[in-house]
């Protein structure tokens, strides 16, 4: 490692985690789509690519593990790294949403899924991922704070699910225990946004070198609006 120039590595480690993040967008798509689909048969698929995305989850960590210790990178390569290692983990962790939420649409009859537009709030999600590994690669602070933005949407689109579903269960004509595996789905989602808000604010910390944390939880934003 001694031998090569440390951008290079953090260069290849960058791509290394490119990679990741377009393996676990693709499988939170396919999960989605399980809604009008053959929801087992993108169960089966979904779990597959998840085992692919563990493996390279660890691999990477690893590698930027490699690096620390032989390198002991300071400044702009530190945060660089430190970066490179949380943003992985926020992908792995969006990788098991996906399976969380295949594996709650497969429970369910579709059809009754679609009340509640899950494909608009995948889109949203899906769209906050893949937006917050843009201003990562591009180092886009404006980027990241739109992402950060954008989380506000997808956590109103989750507070409209919750709603349907309480009002739905007080007045007990359907089985609630499908509403309450659509309320798990919305929840699934919306995490993944959150994820996605991780991923940007530790895009802000690369580019400003200033911790973006400790802020008002989606949980907390969600008891808030209905007392509102």
């Amino acid at each position: 490692m001694a031998d090569r120039p440390v951008h290079e590595y953090i260069k290849e480690l960058s791509n290394s985690l490119v990679i990741l993040s377009d393996k676990v967008v693709k499988n939170f798509s396919a999960a989605i789509d399980a809604i009008s689909g053959e929801a087992a048969q993108n169960l089966e698929e979904v779990r597959l690519v998840e085992d692919e995305i563990d493996a390279s989850e660890v691999r990477l960590e690893e590698s930027c593990l490699v690096f620390l210790a032989l390198n002991q990178p300071v400044a702009r390569d530190l945060r660089s790294i430190i970066t490179i290692l949380k943003i992985n983990t926020d992908l792995e962790r969006v990788g098991d949403l996906s399976v969380h939420i295949c594996e709650r649409i497969a429970e369910v009859d579709q059809d009754f899924l679609r009340d509640f537009h899950f494909e608009k709030m995948g889109y949203v999600a899906k769209d906050m991922v893949q937006k917050s590994i843009q201003a990562f690669v591009n180092n886009d602070r404006k980027l990241a704070e739109e992402v950060c933005d954008m989380d506000e949407e997808l956590d109103a689109l989750h507070r409209a699910v919750f709603k349907k579903v309480s009002a739905e269960i007080r007045v007990g004509e359907m089985d609630s225990n499908q509403f309450i595996t659509a309320l798990s789905i919305s929840r699934y989602i919306e995490r993944i946004g959150d994820h996605a808000t991780k991923i940007a604010r530790e895009v802000l910390y690369l580019v400003t070198g200033e911790i973006v944390r400790h802020v008002e939880g989606s949980f907390e934003k969600l008891i808030q609006s209905l007392k509102d």
